[in-house]
């Protein structure tokens, strides 16, 4: 398998690159702390595809670069889910993610 390029984003919009699976996991877990201004935590591939986890179970999957790109969503998504499905876009396995019952928005 080849490797990607990837990096996380913690609630600042700090960037790490190629980040373990354990600091994904504590980026998930700050989202313990409620932050008004600072209500996510990323991870974008290479390839500009990003998934977005907030605080309230809502993951957003959109291609940042994309113009004509459709943001998705799925809502009450629980963290274990969520790190299994960064782990995925890490690898860039974007079909995967691609593959969940996503719906159409920002939520």
């Amino acid at each position: 398998m080849v490797d990607m390029a990837f990096c996380a984003f913690d609630r600042r919009g700090a960037t790490e690159s190629n980040p373990s699976i354990e600091r994904l996991s504590e980026l998930l877990q700050s989202l313990d702390v409620g932050d008004q201004e600072h209500p996510d935590v990323a991870l974008k591939h290479e390839t500009e595809w990003c998934l977005s986890a907030f605080r309230s179970g809502l993951l957003v999957w959109e291609n940042v670069e994309a113009e004509e790109g459709h943001p998705r969503h799925m809502t009450d998504v629980p963290r274990e889910k969520v790190l299994g499905l960064w782990v995925k876009l890490a690898q860039g396995d974007i079909a995967a993610v691609e593959a969940e019952p996503w719906l159409p928005g920002y939520g």
